[in-house]
């Protein structure tokens, strides 16, 4: 089933100059990327994306991160992309990432672990919306789609 998922390369990754390695990652297993921008989360932002940890310990924390530097918030489409993208980028933990996931290759620990993937269709939708307004969001075919079109009609 075709679906969009929202990913956003982390401030870490970021700072490290891994935008394009991780980029290419999503690319090379077929995924399509339909929306894409660098932006400074702001903490109202953050408010709005971690909303169900507000006031959990933790909470601050994962604030001062996410707008420590810029992200790259994308929108990315493909099969069953929230699962497989969330296979991709492997668990949130580094150490127990699976190997050649992007945590596992580009992640140092678990509070710097690289990437965010939405984790259901109802997180992606209300995630994009967080990040996206419609208008930002390209609809375009791939080759891929095309020739695989051809090949079906």
């Amino acid at each position: 089933m075709k679906e969009r998922t929202f990913i956003a390369i982390k401030p870490d990754a970021v700072q490290r100059g891994l935008i394009g390695k991780i980029i290419t990652r999503i690319e090379d297993k077929g995924f399509k990327i339909s929306g894409l921008k660098m932006i400074q989360v702001t903490e109202e932002l953050a408010a709005k994306h971690y909303a169900e940890h507000i006031g959990k310990p933790f909470y601050p924390d994962l604030v001062k991160f996410i707008t420590s530097a810029p992200i790259i918030a994308m929108v990315v489409e493909g099969e069953n992309a929230v699962t497989a993208m969330r296979q991709l980028m492997g668990k949130t933990n580094p150490a127990n990432a699976e190997a050649g996931s992007i945590r596992a290759d580009y992640s140092q620990e678990m509070s710097y672990n690289s990437i965010h993937g939405s984790d259901s269709p109802e997180s992606a939708e209300r995630e994009i919306a967080i990040y996206f307004k419609p208008e930002e969001i390209c609809s375009w075919t791939t080759m891929f789609e095309i020739l695989k079109a051809k090949l079906e009609g």
